[in-house]
């Protein structure tokens, strides 16, 4: 089966993750996926040791072809599709881009454009795989479990290219922040692994931000509006007031590159209780901690005004990988490599955002990133090049044959 009809097969089933359960997986459509669909189609590839526990972690074995010693490598997607955007009734469709406005939905106006993202002038005369914007695609991160089956598949179907033993691992609730939590680093067994989850062909990525959940909850005195003078405390106000002290610029929509920001990402509040939920993130660790202070600081200046007011949890929620990858930077220079011999330019650049990789790296698995294809992901733009899934496949059955040459 080609990358593009695993891809379209794989994207109708509904596995969007909800970090308001508090389990794992978080849905059952997520379970159900692993079960269902990938677990009978390793099967049927005749794998080895492929195991599925109830967490909904998915292992399994290409055993090698090699005489003498190669060593293990690892290739990870995760499962889950983004809380952003219904991930249910996706309803996909290639369209061989011409450069013109692509109509996802005539119905509601929904038009994908080079207008709006400019991006898409680098796929001009290219089947895109899109939605019908009614939906996310789905790219994030099926065209990844997509790749790395095709990929196997053609090694099982070209025995000449010699490879140890590859393990592919398929995990839950990356979306939401714990794809990592309970996956068995000992049990994968791989010397290092690679996270098929990037975005743009040639994306190969060791860096990413530090990154920081946190709680502000302001506490507010309610009284009839026509008597509260002197004596209601609106926690509403107090909290927007809290909002506006933090730096106008240091925001997503205003940052780039390695610039780090303070992401409001949620508000919820009556007179008498407000509470804000910040997500802070920067690649540099300094910066990092110096952002978490400044939160601090801040509700102490808060209590300062309106005393007992304000009160605030922070939470780290992953770090830099960079520090666990640059002592064994030979594993990126072989993706490197790799991708260069499929005729792919490498883009190594700093991720801005999370990835399974970075926690993986921390349990002992080094894992950097390379790309999927998937642009626009997340939401009803979301789209994915034919070519680039192509590419993808060819990087990792080139990744197999040069790490057993090594």
């Amino acid at each position: 089966m080609n990358v593009t009809d695993r891809f379209l097969r794989y994207v109708k089933h509904d596995t969007q993750s909800d970090e308001r359960t508090n389990l794992t997986p978080s849905t059952p459509g997520q379970m159900i996926f692993a079960k269902e669909v990938l677990l009978p189609e390793l099967e049927a590839m005749h794998l080895s040791d492929i195991s599925l526990d109830d967490n909904g972690y998915l292992f399994a074995t290409l055993p090698k072809n090699c005489d003498g010693d190669a060593p293990t490598v690892g290739f990870i997607a995760h499962i889950d599709t983004a809380p952003d955007m219904s991930g249910h009734g996706v309803n996909p469709r290639i369209v061989k881009y011409d450069g013109n406005p692509i109509v996802l939905n005539q119905e509601q106006n929904i038009v994908l454009s080079a207008e709006q993202f400019p991006e898409l002038n680098n796929y001009v005369g290219q089947e895109i795989i899109v939605t019908d914007g009614t939906t996310l695609l789905g790219a994030d991160d099926k065209a990844g479990i997509a790749e790395i089956l095709t990929a196997i598949e053609y090694l099982q179907a070209h025995p000449e290219i010699k490879h140890g033993d590859i393990r592919i691992g398929f995990n839950p609730d990356e979306e939401i922040g714990k794809g990592a939590h309970l996956f068995d680093v000992e049990k994968f067994g791989a010397d290092w692994a690679y996270t098929m989850d990037g975005g743009a062909e040639g994306e190969l990525e060791y860096e990413n931000f530090n990154a920081a959940v946190c709680k502000v909850e302001f506490k507010g005195l309610n009284v009839h509006p026509g008597a509260a003078k002197h004596k209601m405390r609106n926690s509403i106000r107090v909290a927007n007031q809290f909002a506006l002290m933090l730096p106008r610029w240091e925001t997503p929509e205003h940052t780039e590159g390695y610039e780090g920001f303070y992401h409001l990402i949620s508000w919820e509040g009556t007179v008498e209780r407000t509470v804000l939920t910040y997500i802070i993130r920067d690649h540099d660790r300094a910066r990092f901690e110096s952002r978490k202070r400044e939160m601090a600081h801040l509700c102490r200046k808060t209590n300062y005004e309106f005393p007992g007011c304000a009160s605030i949890e922070i939470k780290d929620q992953y770090y830099n990988m960079r520090e666990k990858i640059e002592p064994v930077m030979h594993i990126v220079e072989l993706a490197k490599r790799a991708m260069e011999n499929a005729g792919v330019k490498p883009v190594v650049q700093p991720i801005r955002g999370g990835t399974d990789g970075a926690q993986l790296s921390f349990k002992g698995l080094p894992c950097p990133n390379i790309f999927a294809g998937g642009m626009n992901m997340h939401g009803r733009y979301e789209y994915v090049p034919i070519a680039s899934m192509e590419k993808a496949t060819a990087t990792i059955v080139e990744i197999c044959r040069l790490a057993a040459e090594s």
